[in-house]
């Protein structure tokens, strides 16, 4: 796997904060990988899902051989197929015959473990999806396989009793916590450090909600209101600028 973006925004000084949804991702992938399985991490967007799992997954680097694959529209069986022969770096050029095509990927894929995030995984359909299951299923295949995705990703491996009677492990990621926010946002960038826990749960009332994504763009807004007017830390009224930015108001 590539050097993974661990923020949500080119943001400096920012930390990965070990939330309790970490932890258990940490732990599942741990046993999903070492039991050759298949796992799939669900949640609404910004949640820190994708964030989580490629921390766990590099942890596991370079014993382990991790495979990313992402895909923005929905992909057909042939097209899952040209992303695992990229993802793979297989040599020459793509089979032109499905067989052929799953005869290659099949022999590649039982030279040695692998372990691949599927990400974006709400675009697969259930073909796509079955087509991961007739890999993995193959006896000489060294397979884990994580995806990762939206709600939409749980709903379709639902629906299809084949492969989801497969998956060892669910996991379903939610919006931080009140509590969670005090405990984590002060950990997740030093603007936050020194701040009042109640302008904390303000922002997280009023702009952020609970969701990452939504920390990291509105730490960004904090950087720059006080690199610009020099004050020593988070107040109310940098508070409502970043608001009145982000869309938001209080």
């Amino acid at each position: 796997m590539t050097a993974a973006t661990y923020q949500y925004v080119d943001l400096p000084d920012a930390s990965v904060v070990t939330t309790r949804a970490l932890l258990a991702a940490r732990e599942n992938i741990a046993d999903t990988v070492a039991a050759r399985a298949m796992m799939c991490i669900h949640g609404g967007a910004g949640f820190g899902k994708t964030l989580a799992v490629n921390t766990c997954l590099r942890a596991l680097e370079p014993g382990e051989d991790v495979r990313k694959i992402a895909f923005r529209a929905r992909p057909t069986a042939r097209a899952v197929r040209y992303e695992l022969f990229t993802a793979l770096d297989l040599a020459g050029g793509p089979p032109r015959h499905p067989s052929e095509f799953d005869r290659l990927l099949k022999t590649a894929l039982a030279e040695r473990p692998r372990t691949f995030l599927v990400d974006e995984a709400q675009w697969l359909n259930g073909e796509a999806f079955e087509y991961f299951r007739y890999l993995w299923d193959e006896p000489a295949t060294q397979l884990a396989i994580i995806f990762v995705g939206g709600e939409g990703c749980h709903t379709v491996l639902r629906r299809e009793p084949m492969l989801s009677s497969r998956v060892f492990i669910w996991q379903h990621f939610t919006r931080l916590t009140p509590g969670e926010v005090l405990e984590a946002i002060p950990l997740f960038h030093p603007v936050w450090a020194g701040a009042d826990p109640d302008d904390i749960a303000f922002a997280d009332r009023h702009a952020a909600h609970g969701n990452f994504r939504a920390w990291a763009q509105l730490t960004a807004h904090i950087r720059l209101a006080l690199a610009r007017t020099g004050r020593p830390g988070v107040d109310r009224d940098l508070l409502r600028w970043a608001f009145s930015r982000l869309g938001t108001a209080a």
